[in-house]
């Protein structure tokens, strides 16, 4: 990239984790809450989990220098920074979860989405069966594949053609506009489907009290075959004149917006916690969440315990190897590997062979420097004195060395300060509450 170039996107500056609410709030209240939490809030919220102790750990050393990082210096001007690691736990941080929505949404931009119309659906299902998808976290990925049948079988109906394959990425969402526990699901769907050969045949109506009939029968069906309900509780909750269920289609999205379609596909994975509507006030023991809806019964802020709304928070971390993000019909693998299987290759055409680039910074470290241009708007990989490229020179997982590096660093900022004064090196290094360890070179985090 020019110099120019790289002057005018910015220069990236680290962030200040421990300056965020959700850090201050795990930090100071995580290991009370994993004392209490059977008693006061296991009822609510199902069991304790391992996995949610493992990602708030990992979250409290995020972005934390004394728990390791990378050195990346300008070979123009030799200035150096040390960039932390991160610990890229999803739908807890911020921050980690932030650049998979960004990797992710390249993705179907480039990838995945074909250029036709597609159509937001959004399906709830009522309170009574929310609480199964709390103690059976598999649960919500079977109603997502019932949802994605309904929704295709819906439109084949419409259509008349029985052949038709509709793309479908489904989104399970465990959290509402407060954060709190409410599992549904976001699909955004091909606003038709597909023929064998490839022609797009639209949707041709909306019906969304139909779809919403069969969405309902086909989830009570499911709870049935699972033995979740029997025939006759089934059976009277198809009797309710209020039934709970509810889809939504109203959201539109042109075949020629895809910036419009990956800021909808962004929204529909979002982490369930937003730090510009959060507020913790830890004099006052209090924290206070601002809801995204304007108007209806989540509508305006709530004030809770500090233990009750990181009871609330955690709930919502997957478990490890849970799928969030789903593929059907065209979208799903098989078509997709078949489709490019069955491309037509110029067998008289040599290959194009491209030298392999030599990777100074590391591929990885351009990929983090691609996805902070993304999301920030800045060049994590311009020098702020030159405008320079920098590149990665050492990643340090030694707590020996970690600590050699921090206390020169301490030391050299407090001679600054004291006009050139020489100040007795500390080696003292900040314990971060929560985080059980420093890591060592064999249990280190990966670099972002």
């Amino acid at each position: 990239m020019p110099d120019a170039a790289r002057a005018a996107r910015g220069v990236y500056k680290p962030r200040q984790p421990q300056a965020s609410p959700l850090f201050r709030l795990v930090s100071d209240h995580l290991h009370r809450l994993q004392t209490v939490y059977d008693d006061r809030f296991a009822r609510e919220y199902g069991p304790w989990r391992p996995v949610v102790a493992q990602v708030a750990e990992k979250f409290l050393a995020c972005g934390i220098l004394e728990h390791g990082f990378a050195r990346i210096r300008c070979d123009a001007c030799t200035h150096e920074y040390l960039l932390a690691f991160s610990c890229k736990c999803r739908y807890f941080c911020p921050s980690c979860h932030a650049k998979r929505l960004a990797i992710w949404t390249q993705w179907l931009d480039t990838t995945l989405i074909a250029p036709v119309p597609h159509r937001q659906v959004v399906l709830t299902i009522p309170k009574r069966l929310r609480a199964y998808c709390l103690y059976r976290r598999r649960l919500l990925g079977e109603i997502a594949r019932v949802a994605a049948r309904t929704v295709s079988a819906a439109i084949r109906t419409l259509t008349g053609e029985r052949e038709l394959r509709v793309g479908i990425v489904a989104c399970l969402q465990t959290h509402g506009s407060r954060a709190n526990w409410h599992p549904h699901l976001h699909l955004l769907v091909t606003d038709g489907g597909f023929r064998p050969d490839g022609t797009f045949v639209s949707w041709p109506a909306h019906d969304t009290a139909r779809l919403t009939e069969a969405f309902r029968r086909a989830v009570l069906r499911l709870f049935v075959r699972l033995a979740l309900f029997d025939e006759e509780q089934a059976a009277g909750m198809l009797t309710w004149p209020h039934s709970g269920f509810h889809v939504h289609t109203a959201v539109w999205v042109p075949e020629d917006d895809r910036a419009f379609a990956t800021r909808l596909a962004r929204y529909c994975a979002r982490n369930p916690v937003a730090l510009e509507r959060l507020t913790y006030d830890r004099s006052a023991k209090a924290v206070t969440y601002r809801s995204d809806k304007s108007e209806g019964p989540t509508a305006g802020t709530e004030t809770v315990d500090p233990l009750e709304f990181l009871a609330r928070v955690l709930v919502h971390i997957p478990d490890k190897g849970h799928v969030t993000t789903r593929y059907y019909g065209w979208y799903a693998n098989r078509p997709r590997g078949m489709r490019r299987q069955a491309e037509p290759v110029a067998a008289e055409t040599p290959p194009l062979i491209v030298p392999a680039p030599r990777l100074a910074p590391t591929e990885a470290s351009r990929r983090w420097a691609s996805l902070l241009q993304q999301i920030f708007e800045v060049d994590p990989l311009a020098c702020p004195t030159c405008h320079g490229p920098l590149r990665v020179v050492a990643f340090i997982t030694w707590a020996s060395v970690i600590d050699r590096i921090l206390a020169h660093l301490r030391t050299r900022a407090a001679r600054e300060a004291h006009g050139g004064a020489r100040s007795p090196p500390s080696t003292r290094v900040p314990t971060i509450r929560g985080a059980s360890h420093v890591p060592r070179a064999a249990a280190a985090p990966t670099a972002p």
